[in-house]
């Protein structure tokens, strides 16, 4: 086995699993077990593992070798033979060596909740970025678990050679080539997160505002993003369907051109090998103009979800403390209001009707979207001025723009070419007829037609 050989093996399509969430007590999470284990399945289910059955299971006293008890084991092997499970899914950190004495006592693949996330970012990621955090996490992932996979570790290598030194064994030589190659993939991630900062400052040069649509994981954010702009981003009913930033411009009633991004979702004890990738692919977050907080309020843990985004962002410097005006307006957009029945709809409408930055939807039928495009439309617009603009009458190309993305309040002839505060053509005659127009435009757009 050469050392970029994936240790994890290759997760089958189609693997029949038992999916285990080790309920450890003393232990804190924002979500229940029950919440966690459906979490699990969901995350098995989006690398297209069929779950043969998943059951929490009460930790009293972790391990060190096996993390469960002996007992435990033993029935955990039972359940294996009883469901033709070949795959062992356990929704926790699992060390190499619990990962190892797993396997040999159960006789099947054992894979924790880090690997199973890794799998789904290797599969999903389609960016350069995105491709090379993933290959970086893995790698980091895998030169902890060399002792557990391979047989020939043991194995010394001679003092000859360009690799080694004498004496070096087969494991340090493997380590030493994983160390290198992470190296090399972070100077080109450094190159990648560089350009990617002269994008983003080059759109944040250019006067269209910009939108984030960010939530938790499957929580509908892609098919809001396809409802509003037609594409057709990969939005189906599982964990990650979105992994790398995706943009595309929407026109709101009162915005000619806006930027709708759309963003990988948050998940709860995220590893941490992946928390770098993760961050990074939030990077536009930060520049945005308004953020779409995207959460799916017919689910059970919809407040812990809730929670784990909120604190992402507020680590991101997106939202302040409490009771500090946010640096960016935040609306959320409380979709699946369709699986609401009706009892909890009429719970919620109060608290809905009673916040304007609060907007029940559903982004598969539609509902509430015209409420929430609405809503944008007021808050990239807020800052609107009226400006006072005097145009040559022929400059039809500027007029006709004026007509597009501002509302014109009033218009007059004058005789003077100086605007008066406004916005005059240098180029123009001094004779010929000038037209003063009044118009409402929001400083990035008024910006824009200064730039004509």
């Amino acid at each position: 086995m050469s050392f970029d050989d994936d240790l994890l093996g290759e997760v089958s399509r189609g693997a029949r699993a038992l999916v285990i969430c080790p309920d450890i007590r003393g232990a804190k999470h924002d979500l229940d077990a029950g919440s966690r284990l459906e979490e699990a399945c969901g995350l098995a289910l989006a690398i297209g593992i069929e779950v043969a059955e998943a059951f929490v299971l009460p930790v009293r006293d972790v391990k060190p070798n096996t993390l469960f008890g002996a007992g435990q084991v033993d029935n955990i092997a039972a359940k294996c033979e009883l469901e033709n499970a070949e795959l062992v899914v356990v929704d926790g950190a699992l060390s190499p060596i619990q990962q190892r004495n797993l396997e040999d006592r159960l006789k099947r693949k054992v894979i924790d909740r880090t690997g199973l996330i890794l799998e789904i970012f290797g599969e999903r990621a389609a960016t350069a970025e995105g491709r090379l955090q993933v290959e970086l996490a893995h790698l980091d992932y895998q030169q902890s678990r060399l002792v557990r996979s391979w047989t020939h570790l043991e194995r010394q290598r001679g003092g000859f050679g360009f690799l080694g030194g004498p004496g070096e064994t087969q494991i340090e030589a493997d380590r030493r080539m994983i160390r290198q190659r992470m190296s090399r993939l972070r100077k080109e991630l450094e190159q990648v997160r560089r350009t990617r900062a002269l994008h983003r400052e080059r759109r944040g040069r250019a006067p269209w505002p910009v939108i984030a649509l960010v939530g938790y994981t499957n929580a509908g954010k892609s098919t809001l993003f396809n409802r509003l702009t037609g594409a057709e981003v990969m939005a189906e009913d599982l964990l990650f369907a979105t992994l790398d930033p995706t943009m595309r411009a929407i026109r709101l009633p009162g915005v000619e051109k806006a930027i709708l991004s759309d963003t990988v979702g948050f998940i709860s004890d995220l590893p941490t090998q992946l928390v770098a990738a993760f961050r990074a692919t939030l990077e536009e977050v930060t520049a945005a103009d308004v953020i779409v907080h995207v959460r799916d309020i017919a689910s059970p843990a919809a407040a812990a979800q809730k929670s784990q985004v909120l604190d992402v962002l507020r680590e991101l410097g997106v939202t302040s403390d409490d009771g500090e005006e946010a640096p960016i307006p935040i609306i959320e957009a409380w979709n699946k209001w369709d699986l609401l029945d009706e009892e909890r709809i009429a719970e919620l409408r109060d608290i809905v009707d009673g916040d304007a930055n609060i907007v029940g939807i559903s982004a598969v039928t539609g509902e509430g979207i015209g409420r929430l495009v609405d809503r944008l439309d007021e808050l990239l617009t807020v800052g609107s001025k009226l400006y006072h603009i005097t145009l040559p009458a022929g400059e039809g190309q500027k007029v006709a723009w004026l007509h597009a993305h501002g509302q014109i309040v009033s218009q007059s002839d004058v005789v003077t070419a100086d605007g008066a505060g406004g916005i005059s053509d240098e180029d123009a005659t001094d004779s010929g007829p000038q037209i003063s127009y009044e118009v409402r435009l929001s400083p990035k757009e008024y910006g824009r037609f200064a730039s004509l």
